[in-house]
């Protein structure tokens, strides 16, 4: 008797011990999250971005025809796109990142569809998020605002007025290849279009293609960013991308 309650004191007082120690063992303090200082406000570039055009220049941009300067049109402090001038590209190439970038189509509206405020996004210089005034717009809904062009429509058009700025948030991840080219993942996108979540972690299918089924060919890991020149005066302010 005294046998077994010497037994059951250890067994009690080694659970115990585990029971004050258990805590500890799920407790995780290596590595350290760095530190990063938040903007005022959740559009301001965080401490650790990389900003693409604070409305100062276009340094950062060059023409993705033929890497001469860009061309468009900078005045308190935005960048608007000139016509004819061509789609521009970040002098910087990007894989996986999360962006920011703020756009507006003309007040004055003209056109209908996607004659209307058009231009585009392309990450990696091939994956086409679509910028449209989709404002009382109808188009069809893989090419609206919001959409991967051409292949994912928006969960929901959360497009303002013409003339008012709008904002895109993402979260880019790129694909990734096997050595014989093959795709082994595809790229994948998460947006917020003015807070609104309008692609939740969307497999892409390939790259975009205005005439035929995107496809998908290896391509390096990391990729300028390009905005396009739809002919239209679409504008775009406080851009910033954090590599991830």
């Amino acid at each position: 008797m005294k046998k077994t309650i010497l037994i059951l004191a250890v067994f009690y007082s080694v659970n115990s011990i585990a029971q004050q120690e258990a805590p500890k063992l799920t407790e995780q303090w290596q590595p350290e999250p760095p530190v990063v200082t938040p903007g005022k406000t959740n559009a301001d570039a965080p401490s650790d971005a990389i900003v693409l055009f604070d409305g100062l220049n276009l340094n950062a941009w060059e023409a993705a025809a033929d890497q001469k300067p860009a061309k468009w049109k900078t005045d308190d402090k935005v960048m608007t796109i000139l016509k004819g001038a061509g789609a521009i590209k970040t002098k910087q190439k990007f894989g996986d990142c999360q962006l920011h970038i703020e756009w507006r189509s003309p007040a004055e509206v003209k056109g209908e569809g996607q004659g209307r405020g058009n231009s585009g996004i392309f990450l990696m210089g091939i994956y086409e998020l679509q910028v449209l005034d989709s404002y009382k717009n109808r188009t069809y809904s893989n090419g609206q605002a919001g959409s991967i062009y051409k292949q994912l429509p928006p969960l929901v058009n959360a497009s303002r007025k013409p003339g008012e700025w709008q904002a895109y948030d993402v979260i880019f991840t790129a694909p990734r290849f096997n050595k014989d080219s093959s795709l082994k993942t595809q790229a994948r996108i998460t947006v917020f279009h003015n807070g609104v979540l309008v692609q939740n972690d969307m497999a892409i299918w390939g790259a975009s293609q205005y005439i035929g089924i995107a496809t998908n060919k290896m391509h390096p890991e990391k990729e300028s960013i390009i905005l396009q020149d739809h002919g239209d005066a679409v504008s775009f302010r406080n851009i910033w991308i954090r590599e991830l």
